[in-house]
């Protein structure tokens, strides 16, 4: 469920960027890959959102459980801060946001 008016075409089009970004820590687990989401969100957003995003900061070793949710937050140009949550689909870590707020988590 969407907390803004994304269409569902953006919505896809943010769920199928943000897919798989994952990577393996040093004892097996499988975590998600930070960089890879951050990138990826901001690319998606600045097309969705038709602004541009100054950054995002995703959490750093994020175990991959399907079901799981995570939050990032996103800076736009100007001074706005959205906050993204993402949940964790499956096994692979394909991811979708599930929710976009305006403001930082608190």
């Amino acid at each position: 469920m969407w907390k803004t008016s994304f269409s569902s075409r953006a919505r896809a089009i943010v769920t199928a960027a943000v897919a798989a970004a994952l990577a393996m820590a040093g004892c097996g687990e499988t975590v998600i890959d930070s960089s890879k989401a951050e990138g990826a969100l901001r690319e998606n957003l600045q097309h969705v959102l038709s602004r541009r995003v100054a950054s995002v900061e995703c959490p750093s070793g994020v175990a991959v459980k399907a079901g799981s949710s995570f939050e990032c937050v996103v800076h736009l140009a100007g001074g706005e801060t959205k906050t993204a949550t993402l949940t964790i689909r499956d096994k692979e870590a394909d991811t979708e946001v599930t929710g976009l707020k305006s403001g930082a988590p608190r």
